[in-house]
């Protein structure tokens, strides 16, 4: 008589999530940039004291990629492109990468097939010299329409 036990049997295989669930990460990760967007809404970064200063800023008197990113924000929640451009038009360009990428995510989930995203290395340099380039110019005289 043979003393091994019988194998396992293997675990049933998860059930398949429902439409419900699958939309849970898109639609809270809208919910995030919602609430974001209404916050600065409403709490104007244009009046001091609502929000901290940008180190870089005020440190060396140079703008950052991001500086003018809360008015420009602002502006977006009250409808106003042409002045989030002239805030920081950068940040207006990722809006809409985000609004793009976040629409396409919703509609993958959506049907019940998986995102696969695949960014080839060279548009990760490509993304840092366009940050670079941004930032440079808005920091020279020529470039001025460009800051802030």
């Amino acid at each position: 008589m043979d003393a091994t036990p019988a194998p396992a049997a293997p675990p049933p295989a998860p059930a398949p999530a429902t439409r419900a669930r699958r939309l849970l990460a898109p639609l809270g990760t809208l919910t995030g940039v919602v609430a974001a967007f209404t916050y600065v809404g409403l709490v104007d970064p244009n009046e001091s004291g609502h929000y901290p200063v940008c180190p870089l800023l005020s440190m060396t008197g140079l703008y950052c990629p991001g500086c003018g990113g809360l008015r420009s924000a602002h502006a977006v929640a009250h409808g106003d492109l042409a002045a989030a451009l002239g805030a920081n038009a950068l940040a207006v360009a990722g809006y809409a990468v985000f609004a793009v990428v976040w629409l396409v995510w919703l509609i993958h989930v959506a049907r019940g097939a998986r995102l696969r995203v695949s960014v080839p290395p060279f548009m990760g340099w490509a993304v840092g010299a366009v940050i670079l380039v941004f930032t440079v110019v808005r920091n020279v005289p020529f470039g001025s329409s460009f800051a802030p």
